[in-house]
């Protein structure tokens, strides 16, 4: 048993360290303080392009013309929400940085990270006028492709270097402008971070010509060609998704929260996935991906982490022990909104052998039926991003832009993970009776 324990809690240690690590905490924190501008953007897809589409259902009651204006009301939000994800995604990251770093200038910083993210940014499009064979070059203009979803791994990167390099600068001491007299302490913050801001900029200036210099290319699509795309293909390809979403809920099953794992290997790929996803259905596109941030929320996270759920509905209905159904009752109304916590540590999960391999294998099973149900069409892909807390049924709904087979499927995979759950339930229970 001494053994068992201290395996316990090496890992649990081994996951703490990665939880604390700064730079994974930073993007953690970032994406969760990002996460209420993709939900207002999922809300504006919904309402633009499935309730108030002129040529949908509302079209019978309501003139087009009407839902037309109304639609113009959020298509302005969804640019500045969608369009500009690099330069939020750049902020919060920079924010984050500051508070763990425990640095208090953080408007600088801040400043700071967007400016090296423009610089960064080629000030040029193209455009090819209707009839002509080549396409035009226009000067002076900041293309949503890199300040969108599509750059936001660069936000990443400028974020987290950006912000470190300046806080590095900015608290040496010989870099600092002192001014003596009557001066205002905004003033005097602004000049002693003033070289340090320069120093910053320009060094990001740097790296930004030589990559264009010795690669032809810029910086955002040498970080797609060489990073993201590879790594996206792992992350948020079947297999590499599963076993990441695996050893997330193998973590929880120890204490420590899966979002250490998800939170910072999974979110950013999953979120782009799902911007990518958005804009496309709002432009009338074909969906580009399955796996994203809402497929994730829908079908892994029904009653919660493991889709715990199932196993509430396990117990009430086959469970032999009052205390197992009086403490299920007690946690069936927070699972309704996808929150397990009570059932993970109070029935419980963690550290209990018999529960984490049905919690781990639940959402696997899960994950794996609404992909192929995805990729063949039985169901329309995930398009809008909704609240996680959204309960399931309604959640496969919403989030398929109102298919209801999405929303059937998730009762089916409900069932199925209830006997999923049961086998082990029993082992648990006798496990217990054992041990009064």
């Amino acid at each position: 048993m001494e053994n068992k324990m201290s395996f316990f809690d090496r890992f649990g240690m081994v996951a703490q360290k990665m939880g604390n690590q700064i730079h994974l905490r930073t993007l953690r924190d970032a994406f969760a303080t990002f996460m209420p501008f993709m939900m207002l953007a999922g809300f504006v897809t919904l309402f633009n392009y499935v309730i108030f589409d002129p040529a949908g259902f509302l079209s019978s009651v309501i003139s087009s013309g009407i839902l037309e204006k109304i639609q113009s009301i959020g298509t302005p939000i969804a640019s500045a929400t969608l369009s500009i994800t690099s330069l939020l995604i750049v902020a919060a990251i920079s924010y984050h940085m500051c508070q763990n770093r425990n640095y208090e200038n953080t408007i600088a910083a801040i400043l700071v990270s967007i400016s090296s993210l423009m610089v960064l940014t080629p000030m040029m499009t193209t455009f090819t006028p209707e009839g002509a064979k080549n396409a035009l070059e226009i000067p002076n203009v900041i293309p949503l492709d890199y300040i969108g979803a599509s750059g936001m791994f660069v936000g990443i990167f400028v974020g987290l270097i950006a912000t470190e390099l300046f806080i590095k600068l900015s608290k040496n001491k010989k870099l600092q402008i002192n001014l003596s007299g009557n001066i205002p302490p905004a003033v005097m913050k602004s000049f002693n971070v003033m070289i340090p801001i320069m120093i910053t900029i320009v060094s990001i200036s740097i790296v930004g010509f030589l990559v264009k210099e010795l690669f032809h290319s810029d910086v955002n699509t040498l970080i797609t060609t060489l990073v993201t795309a590879p790594l996206s293909k792992v992350t948020t390809g079947l297999p590499g998704f599963l076993l990441i979403t695996s050893v997330a809920n193998l973590f929880f099953g120890f204490g420590i929260h899966q979002a250490v794992i998800s939170g910072s290997l999974l979110d950013p790929f999953l979120i782009q996935n799902m911007q990518e996803n958005m804009a496309a259905y709002a432009n009338h596109e074909e969906i580009p991906h399955i796996i994203n941030m809402a497929f994730k929320d829908t079908f892994a996270v029904m009653g919660g982490s493991g889709n715990t759920i199932a196993l509430l509905i396990a117990i009430f209905i086959f469970s032999r022990r009052q205390d197992y159904k009086d403490f299920a009752k007690l946690s069936v109304t927070p699972a309704v909104f996808n929150i397990s916590e009570p059932i993970i540590f109070g029935l419980p999960i963690v550290f209990n052998i018999s529960l984490i391999i049905p919690f781990i294998l639940a959402p696997i099973f899960s994950l794996t039926i609404a992909y192929f149900a995805t990729a063949m069409g039985f169901i329309n892909h995930v398009v809008v991003q909704i609240p996680w807390t959204t309960p399931p049924v309604i959640s496969g709904f919403l989030a398929t832009a109102g298919d209801w087979r999405a929303a059937f499927l998730q009762i089916i995979i409900i069932a199925v993970s209830v006997f999923i759950y049961l086998p082990f339930l029993r082992i648990d229970e006798k496990v217990t009776a054992t041990k009064q």
